[in-house]
């Protein structure tokens, strides 16, 4: 969070000497009292159609409310009505609804580093396994929670434990509706993407209950490829998440529906055909009309603000694409950053080499500690290389609501 905007607000930059996260300063927020003449705009209902969206060839304007004519006025406004209006747009065109899960029960036990997570939800029961990888000392260390693989070294040795799960025992990355999520919610139009979101979610409430060596209020999502979009959908999904990591994500993830620059030109046609159970039945309306879509890959991004999100991408990544989330999704959701002010809190990463390779977690390790940890970096995450910004894709970028 930029030192004007703790300044503004009187919060402090540490608490007892421990620095405070995207999700601490989330949670203070939520704390503070907001503007009582905010009056939110109607969210359409039912919700629109892709027949009844005008298509908008550029990414589209995230201070703009789905009525079309109404936009943010403040940063209150956005956080009370806006906001909270995105969250629902992602969940009826993208992600499908997420579970209700005051009506969950979960609990876990512990052996060595093993972690066991048992839910109960409807009269059913399901269970995640994790498994924990420690630093040496005695914590509590802030987390990462990964799936797919990660360099646990390089993190392990920088003080931050790494905590896996199995993302197929959760939900097979299939239609067969296999796997825990699935024990409880079969039968729900809700993407696999979700459902490993989902995954993320009851890991990190194990460890809040058997895992004191963590400090589960400092902790971050992350996972490659299909495996990163849902790195991004769970860090959307839960405020606890203080760092965001969707590494070569693409379409579906931080890569944008209306620009394809880069990668082996992957679209919402080509990968809704590919995997379609990755999103729900929400989304399938707008294929072959993906510029009728009220939203692109910026507005879920911003949408996860003020908590910390970066961006990794491969520059030589030859299937997702790298050059569009750089150039078009990075700099329009770092416009909603800005004007939010806490547009230290968003990042991207392009290093050398191609889709996943393990240096890109090494490459973003300065950045996860400055927010996990306070450290700071000398690190220019706006950086963007020999590539430049295209502010032609989002000229509402130019033109941001006064600030109140």
């Amino acid at each position: 969070m930029r030192a004007d905007l703790i300044a503004l607000l009187g919060l402090p930059a540490t608490i007892y000497g421990v620095p405070l996260t995207g999700s601490m300063y989330a949670q203070i927020l939520d704390l503070l009292p907001r503007q009582s003449n905010v009056t939110c705009p109607q969210t359409p209902s039912p919700m629109p159609k892709a027949a009844d969206f005008a298509a908008v060839k550029t990414m589209p304007d995230p201070f703009l409310y789905l009525d079309g004519k109404t936009r943010v006025k403040s940063k209150d406004e956005w956080y009370q009505c806006r906001q909270p209006e995105i969250m629902k747009v992602l969940q009826e065109y993208q992600y499908g609804y997420y579970p209700d899960h005051s009506l969950e029960t979960v609990t876990a036990t512990r052996s060595g580093t093993k972690l066991d997570i048992t839910i109960a939800a409807g009269g059913k029961s399901s269970k995640i396994s994790a498994t924990l990888n420690l630093p040496t000392g005695t914590g509590p260390f802030p987390v990462i929670i990964a799936i797919g693989g990660i360099d646990n070294k390089a993190y392990t040795n920088a003080g931050i434990a790494v905590v896996t799960f199995d993302y197929g025992s959760v939900a097979a990355d299939s239609n067969s509706k296999t796997g825990s999520f699935w024990t409880l919610y079969n039968g729900k139009d809700i993407g696999v993407l979700t459902a490993w979101a989902w995954g993320f979610h009851r890991v990190l409430d194990g460890i809040e209950l058997k895992v004191p060596e963590i400090d589960a209020k400092k902790s971050g999502v992350t996972g490659c490829s299909r495996l990163g979009k849902a790195a991004l959908a769970a860090g959307l999904f839960d405020k606890r998440i203080a760092v965001t990591m969707p590494m070569c994500s693409g379409v579906q993830g931080a890569g944008p529906y209306r620009y394809s620059l880069s990668g082996q030109g992957e679209t919402l046609e080509n990968s809704k055909s590919g995997a379609g159970w990755w999103t729900s039945s929400g989304i399938s309306q707008f294929v072959g009309k993906s510029t009728q879509l009220p939203y692109d890959a910026h507005t879920i991004v911003a949408a996860i603000a003020p908590r910390a999100v970066i961006l990794e991408q491969g520059a030589s990544d030859p299937y997702t694409d790298s050059k569009g989330t750089a150039q078009v999704t990075f700099p329009a959701a770092k416009v909603v950053y800005n004007w939010l002010g806490v547009g230290d809190q968003l990042g991207m990463a392009l290093p050398a080499g191609g889709h996943c390779d393990m240096n890109g977690y090494a490459n973003v390790l300065p950045f996860v500690q400055k927010v996990l940890q306070g450290k700071s970096t000398t690190r220019n995450f706006d950086d963007i290389g020999s590539w430049k910004v295209m502010p032609e894709a989002y000229p509402w970028g130019t033109d941001v609501p006064k600030t109140q």
